[in-house]
Order: structure tokens, then sequence, then C-alpha cells
């Protein structure tokens, strides 16, 4: 690749691209309920969430100093990531909470990089911590979905006109804005049902002696109040 070609690449990155019509935004949240809402949907739709959360996790353990171990996925859309360091202190704690938050804050990101009209940004963006992912994940199953998801993100991001990225950009953020909620309201029930009682919340519960119940407020009002604003970002024309 000569210089004119990197700086051509590098402006088509950099720069913005029109914002779609108003029906097309309100088309790809009405999809996106659809993935979230009907259960059959959502149980393969999750898998893209479990992604997110994972991840979520992951990421803020190197940022937070941890060594990360691995990441697995598995096919009842559950996941799990190991990190290593010390078992207590902030570093542990705001690993354990980026799981049920990540989701909803990518979405609320993206939505951010989407009301500037940033939509190739936003996909190349999204292929690259993709990328950044597979090399960490440790299972079949879960190097398969990442793989095969990474794979839609570069295909939409290469092949595709610039109207079908808008659309797919646009679903795919408000995929993780609606589906950020839905877990939060499974985990709940989960622990109300006396199961689950090594999940996130709890293992913070153990860490900061806050009850369990307090964090999974604080999920609730990190995911919807996400979902607010960047509802907001995508609408606002």
């Amino acid at each position: 690749m000569d210089i004119a070609d990197f700086e051509e690449l590098w402006d088509r990155v950099t720069g913005t691209q029109p914002t779609p019509e108003l029906w097309l935004i309100v088309g790809t949240a009405v999809v996106a309920l659809a993935a979230v809402v009907p259960f059959g949907a959502w149980r393969l739709a999750r898998n893209t969430i479990t992604i997110a959360h994972e991840g979520g996790h992951g990421l803020v353990a190197l940022l937070s100093g941890r060594r990360l171990e691995g990441i697995r996925l598995h096919s009842d859309t559950s996941g799990l990531t190991v990190s290593r360091g010390k078992p207590t202190g902030i570093g542990m704690v705001l690993t354990a909470a980026a799981g049920y938050t990540a989701p909803s804050l990518l979405g609320l990101g993206g939505a951010a990089l989407l009301g500037e009209g940033r939509i190739t940004a936003l996909l190349w963006g999204a292929t690259a911590l993709l990328l950044a992912l597979l090399v960490m994940v440790r299972n079949a199953y879960g190097l398969l979905t990442v793989l095969l998801t990474c794979a839609l993100f570069l295909l939409v991001s290469w092949l595709t006109e610039p109207e079908v990225q808008a659309a797919f950009a646009y679903l795919v953020v408000w995929f993780l804005l609606l589906g950020g909620v839905r877990p939060v309201f499974e985990l709940q029930t989960k622990r109300r049902r006396g199961a689950a009682r090594d999940s996130d919340a709890d293992q913070l519960a153990r860490l900061t002696n806050v009850p369990a119940l307090a964090w999974l407020i604080l999920f609730h009002a990190v995911t919807f109040a996400s979902l607010i604003g960047g509802a907001g970002w995508l609408l606002d024309r």
C-alpha cells in the first residue's frame, strides 16, 4: 500500500458519513428489539451480548494491571474470563463490575460515534476489538462465535454499500443498548429463585461487603442510562 492509498484509507476511517433517514434508524431499533424480547430470538442473539460481557471483563482486567489468562464462551450463552492478580482491591472490583455493564457502555460509545456520523470508524473499531478478543479465547465454540462475528463485520465494512453499512451499524448499536438491559433482569430472576449465587453481583458483594442487590441496582442504572442516552444520540438529527 503506497502513501496515497494509506491516506485515502485513513480519511475513510476517520471521516464522517451522511446520517441515514429516520425510518432506517427507527427500523433498526425495531429489528433489534425483536431480537431481544422473544425468547427464541434472544436465545441465539444473546451470544453477541456474552461476547461483549466477557470482553468487558477482559479489557478492564488488563487496564487495571491484571494478567488476562483467557476467555471461554459456551453454547448456553454463558462465559468465563480468567485473570491473575491480587484477589482483592479496586482492580478486581472493576473487573467484576465490567461484565454486565460492558454491552450497554459499548452501545453508548457506538451511539456517540454514530451521532457524529462516524459509521466507518465504528465498524472498523468493532472489528479491531473482536480481533483482539479472538487471541484470548480458549475454547472451540468461543473461537467460532468470535470469528464469525468478526468476519461479518469485515464483510459489511469492505463489500457492502454505504447504506447497508449504516443500517448494520445502527442495528448493532441498538442491539447492544437494548440487549444490555435484559441480562440484568435475568440475573435478578435467577437470584430470586436461589440460583446464580456465584454471579458477578455476588462476587462483588464478597469483595466489597456491599449487598449484591445494590450491585444489581447499579447494573440496572448503567444499562437504562446508557439506553436513554444512546437513544438520544441515535435519534438526534
